[in-house]
């Protein structure tokens, strides 16, 4: 999802170079965005981007990293509206599970990927979900089958996917993982550059 404004940020968050890099180092020209698809697409088979009104500026990113997109027509009606019109894509294009994060998370490493993914596919049908912990803290990307994504999808519009997930805890699975990034918000200049220097946060 990458449909918000960052207004916290005061730039786009999905096009913030990555790694992280100090004044005077040249970028590589990877951001947020172009490296979570293609992190992303080593676990999937299609990636799906939520845009908003920052359409323009996402596209070419999007589409040179393989991805595709998706746009919000109601970016202002906050997180849970562009969740929603990514898992109805999710559905229209005929697929019934999905890994699902946030731009304004560091991109975490293939294994952790690896782990949702191999959890997902031996969890007992009641287990809707698995979401990752590090340090007792839960997560993105999480993995969410049929039954989440239509628990999302019919909930109130008014509602937060905290709250649904909440509600359905007892089909949640908790996968401790070794990445420090599924539990990390990037949502200040501050947050950004505390990344540059790790050991001092």
């Amino acid at each position: 999802m990458a449909a918000g404004e960052s207004s916290r940020m005061g730039s786009d968050k999905a096009l913030l170079p990555w790694p992280p890099v100090a004044n005077r180092v040249p970028f590589s020209g990877e951001t947020f965005l172009s490296v979570a698809i293609r992190s992303l697409g080593s676990a999937t088979d299609q990636v799906v981007v939520v845009v908003g009104n920052n359409e323009t500026q996402l596209a070419p990113v999007v589409y040179a990293a393989g991805g595709s997109l998706v746009r919000n027509p109601t970016p202002e009606n906050g997180q849970f509206s562009s969740l929603r019109v990514g898992l109805q894509e999710v559905l229209n294009l005929g697929r019934d599970a999905v890994m699902i994060t946030l731009v304004d998370r560091p991109p975490v490493g293939t294994a952790v990927l690896a782990s949702l993914r191999a959890a997902f596919e031996v969890a007992p049908s009641e287990i809707w979900a698995v979401v990752p912990e590090y340090n007792e803290r839960h997560g993105h990307p999480f993995l969410a089958g049929r039954e989440m994504i239509e628990a999302f999808l019919k909930a109130p519009v008014t509602a937060t996917a905290r709250e649904v997930e909440h509600q359905h805890q007892l089909h949640l699975q908790y996968v401790p993982v070794d990445d420090p990034h599924v539990a990390m918000n990037v949502n200040t200049p501050e947050d950004y550059a505390a990344l540059l220097n790790p050991q001092a946060s």
